[in-house]
């Protein structure tokens, strides 16, 4: 640990253990948690944010909803509304936030709702849709007050939870040994080229218990798509530099993808869902035109973009070459069919039990 992480330790071991005491009251019963007939499917992870909650609900989406019925359910971070909401293509990213909102715009045959009380959006969202099947839970790893059938939880390969320590001297938002409570660990971001040895490594670090199974997966970028739907399609092959605009809680893998396509890029870093604002853009426009070359473009994250296509900022920025790069994820080897073998075959043990 640096040395300010050893100043802030003792803070991490109160907070760690008032969630122990937590954990432990739900576990013993002391307070209620809610398990339902119908399948619930939790995506989450011990740490802050950035192991890439959104893209592995897009697979999963991508996985089931040609088969099945099923809706997504976030508390919509950094929207401005409260309670429960269904969103729709009328939706706006203050009415349900970004990573809802991107869901929205992708998948046509889903239902995204948000709700700060997972319990009720649930019951809602079942009592809403009789031939709803599946909810898929976003971030809901700490909501204990709902029992999901099945909990995925993610690492990132550069920062194991193992490795990591409770806030403020670490990340963490509970002790490690909270991870006993997945049924699925995915590491994610991992190289694309990923070694045996690696995997072995890590493996050996995460120590899974006998139910548990650990799966490995990496992000795929996408072309290049502009930020204004009504922009060029194409993107320029020949760049003198780029300027990376980010929101998100770790962009290192980005930044490293983008300075493939050039080597020359300047990083403007805001904070994660930053709430994008006037100033923000003319600073954003000012440290674009002083980038002294035609040849230049700016880049986001598609998480970005739905912050950025509102009516009050998209005017400023229509005249700007600014582009979002659109992520997936997807398994090494055999982790796939591995991976979507069990997801497939909790679905249907759950439908049977009905």
């Amino acid at each position: 640990m640096q040395p300010l992480q050893y100043i802030l330790y003792p803070f991490s071991l109160l907070y760690g253990f008032v969630m122990l005491v937590r954990n432990l009251l739900f576990d013993l019963r002391i307070l209620p948690s809610v398990r339902f007939e119908k399948a619930v499917i939790s995506v989450g992870n011990l740490s802050m944010g950035g192991t890439g909650k959104t893209p592995h609900i897009e697979y999963l989406i991508r996985l089931l909803s040609p088969t099945h019925s099923l809706a997504t359910l976030s508390r919509g971070y950094g929207r401005e509304s409260k309670g429960f909401i269904i969103g729709s293509k009328r939706s706006n990213v203050k009415y349900i936030g970004d990573e809802p909102l991107q869901l929205i715009r992708k998948f046509s045959d889903i239902r995204v709702a948000v709700d700060e009380n997972r319990k009720r959006g649930i019951t809602n969202l079942f009592n809403k849709y009789e031939d709803l099947e599946i909810i898929l839970l976003d971030d809901a790893f700490q909501h204990r007050y709902v029992k999901p059938g099945l909990s995925i939880l993610l690492t990132t390969n550069s920062r194991l939870y193992t490795e990591d320590h409770v806030v403020p001297s670490g990340t963490l938002r509970e002790f490690r040994l909270g991870a006993k409570r997945a049924d699925i660990i995915i590491v994610t971001k991992t190289p694309k080229i990923f070694s045996p040895i690696s995997r072995r490594r890590i493996l050996d670090e995460i120590a899974p218990e006998n139910h548990q199974q650990v799966f490995f997966s990496y992000i795929n970028y996408g072309e290049p798509y502009p930020l204004s739907e009504n922009g060029e399609s194409g993107f320029p092959l020949k760049l003198a530099s780029i300027l990376l605009l980010t929101g998100i809680a770790d962009y290192s893998l980005l930044q490293e993808h983008i300075e493939r396509i050039c080597s020359n890029v300047t990083v403007m870093g805001f904070g994660d869902h930053h709430a994008f604002n006037e100033n923000d853009i003319r600073e954003i426009v000012s440290r674009f035109n002083d980038i002294p070359t035609r040849k230049k473009v700016i880049i986001t994250t598609e998480k970005d973009a739905m912050r950025l296509r509102t009516s009050e900022l998209l005017p400023a920025l229509k005249n700007l070459p600014v582009y979002y790069i659109p992520i997936s994820v997807e398994f090494h080897g055999t982790d796939k069919e591995l991976f979507d073998r069990h997801i497939l075959s909790f679905i249907s043990k759950n439908k049977t039990s009905l």
